[in-house]
């Protein structure tokens, strides 16, 4: 980008051909684009989900990504992970996914975090990101994520997928959470993994692109969020649905304010 005259920054001729084509919509536009230019956001996951949401704010243009996963590249991910290939293996996740976001968009800041995030400090990654892209399958940290976001004011996008489906909900400020939905995490065991029920990849993709589009979304404000809805998608009927939540008055992650009555509540 360079200065306009009055101080403002425009785009490129490089950029405008780059980003033609949401450039052209609604809501989007220059000014949009600086949007996104000047967002931080935070994935939490390099693996199924992670890699679909990684290529696409990589390639809409978001300014700064950190990815953060302690795993490494496993023969068995690259049927769903299309961030890592063969020459991968054995790599750190959040590499692999930093070097396919580079190679999409030199231009987007990719920082990549090679360990698992502890959830003591969850808080501190969390508070300078302008959304917060939970594609992690480990529980604790999902909660972790869902608790440190209200506190902070920060929306999160949750997303999980498990054999031929997933599901996608956005937490908002102000907005229930995913305690007020689930209240805590399952016990260990409880919820299978993909490696003990299996995905079928496309599902990663198609769950993992609409977390993406979330989270576009929320960075432009443009449309509706997914606040207070549950989007469950079943590939194999095929369909897609929306269960309403309310808050819960009773919820245990740290609301900054919650609705004084039932009444309040229902303003939200």
């Amino acid at each position: 980008m360079a200065l306009e005259q009055g101080g403002e920054e425009r785009l490129s001729d490089q950029e405008v051909e780059r980003y033609s084509r949401q450039l052209i919509l609604d809501g989007v536009g220059e000014a949009g684009q600086r949007k996104l230019a000047e967002a931080r956001v935070l994935v939490v996951g390099a693996g199924a989900l992670g890699a679909p949401v990684i290529q696409y704010l990589a390639g809409a243009g978001v300014g700064r990504l950190e990815i953060w996963d302690g795993d490494r590249v496993e023969l068995s991910n690259l049927a769903r992970q299309p961030v890592h290939g063969d020459d991968d293996l054995g790599s750190s996740k959040a590499e692999s996914a930093t070097r396919a976001a580079r190679r999409i968009n030199g231009a987007v800041d990719v920082v990549a975090v090679s360990r698992r995030m502890q959830a003591e400090e969850v808080g501190a990654v969390v508070i300078p990101q302008t959304v917060v892209c939970d594609a992690t399958d480990d529980f604790e940290i999902k909660f972790a994520l869902n608790d440190a976001c209200v506190a902070a004011g920060v929306p999160l996008v949750h997303a999980a997928i498990l054999e031929y489906g997933g599901q996608l909900t956005s937490v908002v400020p102000g907005g229930p959470c995913l305690r007020c939905l689930f209240g805590a995490p399952p016990a260990p065991g409880e919820v299978p993994t993909c490696a003990q029920a299996g995905i079928l990849g496309p599902v990663a993709a198609v769950v993992g692109g609409m977390q993406a589009v979330e989270t576009l979304k929320l960075v432009l404000g443009v449309g509706e969020p997914l606040s207070g809805r549950l989007l469950v998608y079943d590939a194999l009927r095929p369909r897609a649905r929306t269960v309403d939540f309310p808050i819960d008055l009773s919820c245990a992650a740290p609301h900054p304010r919650r609705p004084a009555n039932q009444q309040e509540l229902q303003q939200i």
